[in-house]
């Protein structure tokens, strides 16, 4: 808490402190849940780790953010591949107290389970560089509002530290960028705000993603491994 200001979303450290996040005690699922269903009717729902896709998307749905209830080390502190209670709960939990945010991430579930299995790899990517690598513009500048920057100092630093790419929010160009999960990113795609993020769900994601499959990956800005 003491390097995230002046480097995140405002929306970001009022739902911190809305949910009444501190260093003092270890956050309990059943606590969240209750603080977000009375804001915004979101919620966090306790799961042992990674979940099959479908039952991740039924709960985004559902206006229910899945919640990995075991704990990182010490020495992981700056990253983990998989999620664990602090990038859940600090990292995802904050911006469900912002009713917009909420309403894209409950239609993002939605669109998923609709989608055909083949497809889902497309939204994986529009699910990664908004929801755990989203950036955002405000009156100060750029911040981040993306889970895994705010729940890694590396990656936040690197991501304001004026070195990354930058790209302006486009659903066909998100669709056609590859990602790797075990480095800092090289490029980000900036939102002007959360209403913006469901506004995306009025597109017809089919068609958006047939053109992205018809014209293909953009070239990766990394080396080949672990790509998405």
């Amino acid at each position: 808490m003491a390097f995230l200001p002046g480097k995140v979303a405002p929306d970001y450290l009022d739902g911190v402190e809305k949910l009444g996040l501190n260093a003092a005690k270890t956050p309990q699922v059943r606590d969240i849940d209750a603080r977000l269903h009375a804001l915004t009717g979101a919620g966090a729902h306790g799961v042992p780790a990674i979940i099959p896709p479908s039952q991740f998307f039924d709960l985004l749905a559902q206006r229910k953010f899945p919640v990995a209830t075991f704990l990182r080390r010490r020495e992981h502190m700056d990253y983990i591949e998989e999620p664990d209670l602090f990038h859940e709960v600090f990292g995802h939990c904050p911006l469900l107290t912002n009713a917009a945010y909420v309403d894209f991430i409950a239609g993002f579930g939605q669109k998923a389970l609709a989608m055909d299995k083949a497809d889902r790899w497309f939204i994986f990517r529009l699910f990664w560089f908004t929801v755990e690598f989203g950036m955002i513009r405000t009156d100060d500048g750029l911040r981040a509002y993306g889970a895994g920057i705010v729940s890694s100092p590396a990656e936040a630093a690197h991501a304001l530290s004026g070195d990354a790419l930058m790209q302006d929010f486009d659903l066909l160009t998100v669709f056609r960028t590859p990602y790797r999960i075990d480095i800092v990113q090289p490029t980000y795609f900036v939102i002007d705000g959360f209403d913006q993020l469901a506004g995306l769900l009025d597109n017809d994601f089919a068609a958006v993603i047939a053109q992205a499959r018809a014209m293909g990956d953009l070239p990766a800005l990394f080396e080949g491994k672990k790509s998405v």
